[in-house]
C-alpha cells in the first residue's frame, strides 16, 4: 500500500484517521470500530463492505 495514499485516506463515516495492519491487509477506523478491506491493494472503503471489530480486536490496537 502507499504511504502517499495511506496519508490522505479518512473513514468515510467519521473522517478519522485510519490504522493499516499490512498481515490482515485492512484499514482501521478506531471511532468506528470497523475494518476495511483492501484488496488486490486497492482499499474498499465502503461501509457494507467493512466488518466491525471484535471487542478482543478492538483492544488489541491499544498494543499496536
Amino acid at each position: 500500500m502507499d504511504s502517499k495514499l495511506l496519508e490522505i485516506l479518512a473513514c468515510p463515516l467519521c473522517k478519522g484517521g485510519l490504522i493499516y495492519l499490512k498481515k490482515e491487509q485492512e484499514l482501521i477506523c478506531r471511532g468506528d470500530r470497523l475494518a476495511f478491506p483492501i484488496r488486490e491493494d486497492i482499499p474498499v472503503m465502503l461501509e457494507d463492505e467493512a466488518r466491525a471489530l471484535s471487542p478482543e480486536e478492538y483492544e488489541q490496537l491499544g498494543k499496536k
